[in-house]
């Protein structure tokens, strides 16, 4: 990789998930500066529970207007709202419309989870997906995700929280690889795990080995798209074969 790269990262959780893992996967490479968006109603001190209630607000202004202004007060090239139960909330339409918003009011290019996963999905020319959510997705969650990609054409065949830790921390990736490869669907011509907190990332390459087919997560597919739009070269490797391919 060329120069090192400022990320700006928007969300409304609180657990730990981009800045973690895009270190992880491109260590040395950049740097990631979070601002959490909060409101008069907070967004909780996990990545879950939460709820569409209070999610949806924080897409839009002023939340995101001020998290947005509190981030460019240091040096920042790309920015990514990394929020996946978010996008599930509100939509595909209404997670670009919030992608374009935020592009005009701070100057630099920006990218959001689930935006990202379906271009992926759509390079690697994935027509049936199943859905693994973090453990703390309730239900709801889990259909309002079968939606967001049915509604981009994906036929999903499977949706579903995995039944790990609920405590992100403690979560280790060949745990994720274990039950993620007996639970990924036959059919299934990729898997999707969702959740900016859940630290999947490092499962793989493993899971793909064990399964044979792509597997895409939260925040990888974030950090592949914004490295795309910073204008970087791809040289990750050791996480998925998404990373040889360009959006």
């Amino acid at each position: 990789m060329g120069t090192v790269i400022h990320i700006g990262v928007l969300t409304p959780h609180e657990v730990p998930g981009p800045e973690v893992e895009f270190a992880a996967m491109a260590p040395g490479c950049l740097t990631t500066r979070v601002v959490r968006i909060t409101s008069t109603a907070e967004a909780g001190g996990s990545d879950g529970p939460v709820s569409p209630a209070v999610l949806g607000p924080l897409t839009t202004a002023p939340s995101v207007d001020r998290a947005a202004g509190q981030l460019l007060t240091d040096p920042v090239d790309v920015i990514g709202y990394a929020s996946t139960t978010s996008a599930y909330t509100i939509g595909f339409d209404a997670e670009m419309a919030m992608v374009l918003r935020l592009s005009q009011l701070t100057g630099r290019p920006v990218a959001a989870t689930c935006a990202s996963a379906v271009r992926a999905l759509r390079v690697l020319k994935v027509e049936r997906v199943a859905l693994i959510g973090a453990p703390w997705f309730d239900p709801e969650f889990n259909e309002l995700g079968a939606a967001y990609f049915a509604s981009q054409g994906f036929d999903v065949v499977s949706s579903v929280s995995a039944e790990l830790s609920q405590d992100p921390r403690a979560i280790e990736p060949a745990a994720v690889c274990e039950w993620a490869s007996g639970h990924a669907a036959d059919t299934a011509q990729a898997v999707f795990i969702g959740g900016n907190g859940f630290r999947a990332a490092g499962a793989i390459e493993a899971l793909e080995a064990a399964i044979n087919r792509p597997v895409l997560t939260s925040n990888q597919v974030l950090l592949w798209q914004l490295l795309a739009q910073a204008d970087d070269t791809f040289g990750i490797n050791g996480y998925g074969r998404l990373f040889a391919h360009q959006p």
